[in-house]
């Protein structure tokens, strides 16, 4: 068939000659091993010198990268393995009712993975197009990678789960989150990264300069942590109750008395502390002030304020929502969810279709959920003001930078039995972490399944119930320290630092181009 421009498979050689993947399929073998390898800093393998070692063969391969395409390709095959490996755990909710929905499972992973490795791909195009050589090559890199991580957490409401600076989460430099933040921590790992990528062909002391570097700052991260004063022995006791309920049994008819009952017993066990808290969506009932179990867990509590996980409807719409009773069964304050996981608990543009028409894809009761009105603090007595997150909302920073004044302590409450028994609860048991670095509090985390946990405003977890096991734990509340500086002005230093070094690399490559055209 003559190479014509109609022509079906001369066009496609063209495209694929074009955009296809680059002819060296070692490099793109080289990008999955490293994307693999940098996957294993996230938990619960928690090998963050081998992420380490994984994001510096990246940067060694994209600094090799011929042209823009090659580049792409390789941060693509990388950011696939990468989130392959360390999102893992998406299959789960599938595997609840496997006969329906499990066959969904790998399209799932595979849909996810190549998605969200988009974000890399770009990252490494962008690099490869403001710096295709020189000196500025890998700054470019490490500050378009960063970026591309910067939006992955706010494009399409956003998903920052396994950042790259989650890596550091296990090491001690998850205490200069308190400086920096998240986005500090991706750059952090990204330019120790390029530093190492660069030793094979910097002169002979750049190994030596480079293992200094990253002990120094192995040796000054805990002098990083903002110390909060001790617990004071007459602090607050929170209770922690973990019913253990299983997906597969959680709403099955036999087995909700079961449940109930063992919280109800839990919550009734002396010493009576100040505030008794259920998971999310634990109780099997509608809040409502009319509703006969509300007494029954207030009672139940002895005295003590009760924090409960439950629904709540208005009219066709439902909320996932967090309660606190008083010792009487009153409502005395509610907090719903406002931050949905798309697609899980709602779908995008519901109210869209559902003006149109189209009700099975609304808002509304049987559904999805409605989005609650935005953080606010709930009052927990002699225990303090808390910031509610509830679920998936530990992961966003912003959620919690967004409290309209400054809490006491953090309160996640979470039904991590979607995630599965490896890897998804121990990760958002390590975000959970961060966030109270992050901003200096103490984080309070009561889990469906687990893990729960008390957690100190340095992110050290002082006490917790092990996943897959159902009681209850009595902590004294840990104090909070002083706002810390990602507290006070958030995450701008370093998103100006980026765009910084991004208009750098793009001078450099305009002077260059300017020098070369004369």
């Amino acid at each position: 068939m003559p190479d014509t421009p109609g022509a079906g498979p001369g066009r496609w050689r063209r495209l694929r000659a074009r955009f296809g993947p680059p002819a060296s399929r070692l490099g793109l073998w080289l990008a999955v091993a490293a994307g693999l390898a940098a996957a294993s800093g996230q938990a619960p393998l928690n090998l963050w010198p081998v992420a380490i070692l994984g994001f510096a063969l990246l940067a060694w391969l994209y600094d090799r990268a011929p042209d823009l395409r090659s580049a792409a390709w390789t941060g693509w095959a990388a950011g696939t393995a990468y989130f392959a490996a360390a999102l893992s755990w998406i299959v789960e909710p599938f595997l609840v009712d496997i006969a329906r929905h499990g066959w969904m499972a790998p399209f799932a992973l595979i849909l996810m993975a190549g998605g969200l490795a988009l974000f890399w791909a770009a990252a490494f195009a962008l690099a490869q197009a403001l710096a295709p050589r020189g000196a500025m090559r890998l700054p470019a890199w490490v500050a378009a990678f960063t970026l591309a991580e910067m939006l992955r957490g706010v494009v399409f409401t956003g998903f920052p789960w396994a950042l790259v600076g989650h890596a550091l989460i296990p090491s001690p430099l998850i205490q200069a989150a308190a400086w920096v933040g998240p986005d500090g921590l991706t750059l952090l790992v990204l330019s120790f990264a390029a530093l190492l990528a660069v030793i094979p062909r910097a002169p002979l002391p750049a190994a030596p300069v480079a293992l200094l570097v990253g002990a120094g700052l192995l040796w000054s991260a805990p002098m990083m942590a903002s110390r909060p004063p001790a617990t004071p022995p007459d602090a607050p006791v929170l209770r922690l109750m973990q019913p253990n309920a299983s997906q597969r049994e959680k709403w099955d008819p036999r087995m909700i008395p079961v449940f109930l009952d063992r919280m109800l017993a839990y919550s009734s066990e002396p010493p009576v502390p100040a505030v008794a808290i259920w998971p999310e969506t634990s109780v099997p009932a509608w809040l409502d002030e009319n509703s006969a179990l509300l007494p029954v867990i207030a009672g139940q509590a002895q005295g003590a304020l009760s924090v409960i996980g439950i629904q709540r409807g208005e009219g066709e719409r439902v909320f996932n929502t967090l309660a606190v009773l008083n010792p009487d069964g009153g409502i005395r304050d509610v907090y719903d969810k406002h931050h949905l996981v798309p697609f899980g608990e709602y779908m995008p543009l519901g109210d869209l279709f559902d003006r149109v028409g189209i009700s099975a894809l609304a808002a509304r009761r049987g559904n999805g959920y409605t989005p609650g009105p935005g953080p606010h603090l709930i009052d927990l007595g002699a225990a303090g003001k808390a910031l509610p997150l509830i679920c998936y909302e530990a992961v966003f920073p912003r959620d919690v930078a967004a409290a309209p004044e400054r809490p006491d302590l953090l309160l996640q409450i979470t039904n991590d039995a979607w995630f599965g028994t490896f890897s998804g609860p121990y990760q958002h048991l390590a975000q959970a972490r961060l966030r109270a670095v992050e901003q200096g509090l103490p984080m309070i985390r009561v889990a469906n399944t687990g893990v729960s946990a008390v957690i100190d405003a340095t992110g050290q977890v002082l006490g917790s119930i092990p996943l897959g096991q159902a009681g209850y734990l009595d902590m004294a509340r840990p104090s909070a320290a002083g706002p810390t500086l990602y507290a006070r002005i958030g995450g701008w230093p370093v998103t100006i630092l980026v765009i910084v070094m991004l208009l750098v690399a793009l001078g450099h490559q305009s002077a260059r181009f300017r020098k070369n055209s004369h």
